[in-house]
């Protein structure tokens, strides 16, 4: 058995964090990796690095850590309220007002994942800022369903403070002079765009909506205009992330299985419907997690540099976001279906169900598109075909709409699985392939 020893330098000091994932690049530490991926201080197994999982520094990849999930946890309240937000007013304004709140909500919790891919530090200030962010999104949580009403301020204020700690704790743990450097270049957009929100909860009315949009386009375009080179990616860990914010919005769609059932009585019919909603999400997890996610990080991963950071802020910062709406919108249709079994869905609920499992499969097809630049024709047609099922879903009982689109979602997932069986198998097995993703 062959043994390689490889040298890693480092000229900053080791960081508790590291040391806990098994990272640190320190003067003298010298790996011992052996073709069988033994542990150098035992026979007990260890994945081998893969070169396609190192960043563009050769540093070892690493996983979320507790208190990034716990963190995330403020986000499933976040997302369910935003749920509640248009439940609670099924109009037009109610769906833009819940969209446009859920951009900025998701938009914040995109900027803590950068952060928390770039941290360094694990003393006690890093914590309490990220604890102190946790804090301010839960204020700002319990204030959505009131962010364009009563607590307007209260939501801005909170939100403005999630994002003010934000640029704060990213520019004092990152351990890297261009990352800093790159943050604060950025500060003025990350920082403007939300004190718009505060002018606009101030104005109230129209001038709140239209401030809203001004403020989300600043937020979202800065990384557009500003140069993002200094940021540092690790792929591993922000798929790990992004993948783990998707499993929680699904989660949302369960949450609404109950919510939309309140205080009724489990007939036959709202059973069916649990089935139908629990399919559906689970075909949501099995389009994204069984092929979209793989090639996706892999992609990241081979990524280096500039071209990397770009691929990392339009695929997973934004483009994620439309998977992210996507589930969110069908967790409303789902949540209305199951309190109207045996009625038609209303027009909003029924955009809502059809619409949103439209905008996730786009959503996947936008995300190869700017990954691997192709397209997969079988999602925009099924995308195309959740579309055409709206007028159907106001016309027939909303349990007949539900199990449609659950079936529709099935099937393509069935299609996939067996059209694309080869290739599905090759990229599942071998770390090596991206290019050509099924489909």
């Amino acid at each position: 058995m062959t043994t390689h020893l490889r040298l890693q330098p480092s000229s900053r000091p080791i960081t508790c964090r590291e040391l806990d994932r098994g990272g640190a690049p320190a003067l003298g530490i010298i790996r011992l990796m052996t073709e069988q991926g033994t542990d150098p201080v035992g026979d007990a197994p260890t994945e081998r690095l893969d070169p396609g999982h190192a960043t563009a520094e050769n540093e070892p990849e690493f996983k979320a850590t507790p208190l990034e999930l716990f963190f995330d946890l403020v986000f499933v309240f976040a997302f369910t309220q935003v749920t509640a937000l248009m439940s609670d007013n099924p109009t037009w304004e109610g769906l833009g007002q819940g969209l446009l709140v859920l951009a900025a909500v998701w938009w914040a919790w995109g900027g803590y994942a950068w952060l928390t891919n770039a941290l360094h530090r694990d003393d006690w200030l890093a914590r309490f800022g990220l604890l102190g962010a946790m804090a301010a999104m839960l204020i700002a949580a319990l204030a959505v369903p009131q962010a364009f009403g009563d607590d307007a301020v209260v939501f801005a204020l909170a939100y403005f403070v999630v994002r003010l700690l934000q640029v704060a704790v990213y520019a004092y743990g990152a351990d890297d002079a261009d990352v800093r450097n790159a943050i604060v270049n950025l500060a003025p957009g990350l920082l403007g765009a939300p004190a718009l929100l505060i002018v606009g909860a101030l104005l109230g009315g129209g001038a709140q909506a239209g401030l809203w949009i001004v403020a989300l386009v600043i937020d979202y375009g800065i990384p557009y205009v500003r140069d993002v080179s200094g940021f540092r990616v690790s792929a591993s860990h922000f798929a790990e992330r992004f993948g783990l914010i998707v499993i929680i919005a699904l989660g949302e769609s369960i949450v609404a299985l109950g919510a939309g059932l309140g205080d009724d009585p489990l007939t036959a019919g709202v059973i069916v419907a649990a089935l139908a909603g629990i399919t559906l999400a689970a075909a949501q997890w099995w389009l994204y997690f069984d092929v979209v996610a793989i090639v996706a990080e892999r992609k990241l991963a081979e990524a280096t540099g500039l071209a990397q950071n770009r691929l990392a802020r339009d695929s997973w910062g934004v483009l994620h976001g439309l998977l992210i709406a996507g589930i969110i919108l069908t967790a409303l249709g789902v949540k209305k279906t199951i309190g109207h079994v045996d009625d038609p869905l209303e027009t909003i609920p029924a955009v809502a169900l059809c619409g949103g499992v439209a905008l996730y499969l786009f959503g996947h097809v936008a995300i190869r598109l700017r990954s691997v630049g192709s397209l997969n024709r079988q999602r925009v047609f099924a995308g195309a075909l959740a579309l055409a099922l709206i007028p159907f879903a106001t016309a027939v009982d909303a349990l007949a709409s539900l199990i449609s689109v659950s079936l529709l979602m099935v099937a393509l997932a069935a299609y996939e699985a067996m059209r694309f069986r080869e290739r599905r198998a090759e990229l599942r097995s071998n770390p090596a392939a991206t290019m050509g993703a099924p489909g």
